[in-house]
């Protein structure tokens, strides 16, 4: 199955509204997606579960929301004018332009070997603010989320009163003129980060950048990415960053292959001293109990909405039969998938609609609940699995006399009676367990 993975995956989320191309009515715009009403709460619900494991866990991070647009200072002193760029190659042959980095020495297209020399292509977005567009009013979308973080730090020194080690989280969009997007929602030009700054003294550097190696491989793992599917790779020295001492990445098995589900580096005080310099602005920790003053070394996990949710649904996906009927089948951790249960009414008559309804709204309160009344029971159970939902509701006419439901697990398919009054704390406890 390892073979069309990808192209089942993609076929599924479109068709259960995970993905849409956007703009398809125009005939799509290249490499952007639009999320649908499923991938929008599988979106948030990855935002989530990463905000509460970097931030809401823990005493000794907080959060921003930095702008997009940034003063150009911002770029220069970080390095990116200068040297955020791809080396692009031309096929004389086709005419398709690539990365010459990822396709050896023949087109992928055509197979031609006729290319031109690499050249070195800019990736940030460039626009102007203001109504007049002259060289005064140049600004470039973010390329990344981090340098609001670092140009950040002194206010979020003070204002949270914490000292080294710490961090500062923060979530949002990111821009990238990629010159080969693709893979789905792998590669994109518009994407979502999840990136977090952790400060430390400059003797601790080595240690911390271990332990986020650790901790963001358990990330994937505890959400129910299988170990054997994952591993850290450490960057050889050829392919740092200029403000890197130490980078690896936490790598998903792909259909495609191992490729970078998220980057954790060791910035060393690269950032901070280069926007000190620009600026004007200290941007160092005075140590009150030593007596001490540094510029704090950065330890950075940086993670992809897009990729992680990618990473999630691959691993997630699967097919077997139930009844001698194929199905197919989200595995999706219950904290990340869209819905946690739906309600399902075993018949649309009147007499049943009434307490399904006071039943999902029950549930609606504390859960993302689905409620489905059309088709088969059998072709609902089968929506539900495909959609990733854990669990399923049954009420059926017993339930008019009992007031109990039927509860079907998506993984085991087993299904237990539960009175109507116990159903939330019962759910509740599932999805703990």
């Amino acid at each position: 199955m390892a073979a069309d993975l990808t192209e089942k995956v993609v076929s599924l989320a479109k068709r259960r509204g995970f993905v849409f191309p956007s703009s398809e009515i125009y005939g799509g715009f290249r490499s952007t997606w639009d999320y649908g009403p499923l991938g929008v709460l599988l979106k948030r619900n990855v935002m989530e579960a990463w905000w509460r494991a970097m931030v809401q866990e823990r005493d000794d991070i907080v959060g921003i929301d930095a702008a997009i647009l940034m003063a150009p200072r911002v770029w220069e002193a970080s390095g990116h004018l200068a040297t955020f760029t791809d080396p692009l190659v031309d096929c004389r042959n086709c005419k398709e332009r690539w990365r010459a980095d990822q396709i050896g020495d023949a087109c992928p297209k055509c197979g031609s070997k006729d290319l031109t020399e690499a050249r070195p292509f800019h990736l940030m977005f460039k626009t102007h603010v203001g109504p007049v567009e002259d060289a005064a009013s140049v600004a470039y979308l973010r390329p990344e989320t981090a340098q609001g973080i670092f140009v950040n730090f002194a206010n979020v020194l003070q204002a949270s009163r914490k000292k080294p080690p710490f961090g500062i989280a923060q979530q949002g969009k990111s821009f990238r003129n990629e010159i080969t997007p693709g893979n789905f929602i792998f590669r994109t030009r518009e994407f979502e980060q999840m990136e977090m700054e952790f400060f430390v003294p400059p003797d601790q550097g080595p240690q911390w950048f271990e332990y986020w190696c650790q901790q963001r491989l358990n990330w994937y793992v505890n959400l129910g990415i299988p170990k054997d599917k994952l591993r850290l790779r450490p960057h050889d020295p050829e392919e740092l960053s200029h403000y890197s001492t130490g980078t690896a990445d936490v790598e998903f098995d792909y259909p495609w292959g191992w490729g970078e589900l998220e980057g954790v580096a060791n910035r060393t005080n690269y950032d901070l001293t280069k926007h000190s310099e620009f600026s004007g602005e200290k941007l160092e920790y005075f140590d009150q109990a030593t007596g001490e003053r540094y510029v704090p070394h950065v330890i950075e996990p940086a993670a992809g909405v897009g990729r992680s949710m990618m990473a999630f649904l691959l691993a997630a996906y699967d097919e077997d039969e139930v009844g001698g009927e194929a199905r197919t089948i989200l595995h999706l951790h219950p904290k990340l998938a869209p819905y946690k249960v739906a309600v399902l009414p075993l018949s649309k008559k009147d007499t049943l609609t009434p307490l399904a309804k006071q039943v999902a709204a029950t549930l609606r309160a504390r859960f993302a609940t689905d409620y489905d009344e059309t088709q088969s029971i059998g072709r609902r159970y089968r929506r539900q699995d495909e959609a990733g939902t854990p669990f399923c509701v049954t009420v059926d006419f017993e339930s008019l006399d009992d007031q109990a439901v039927t509860i079907r697990d998506r993984d085991t398919l087993a299904q237990d009676r539960v009175p109507v009054e116990n159903l939330v704390q019962e759910i509740e406890a599932r999805l703990e367990g």
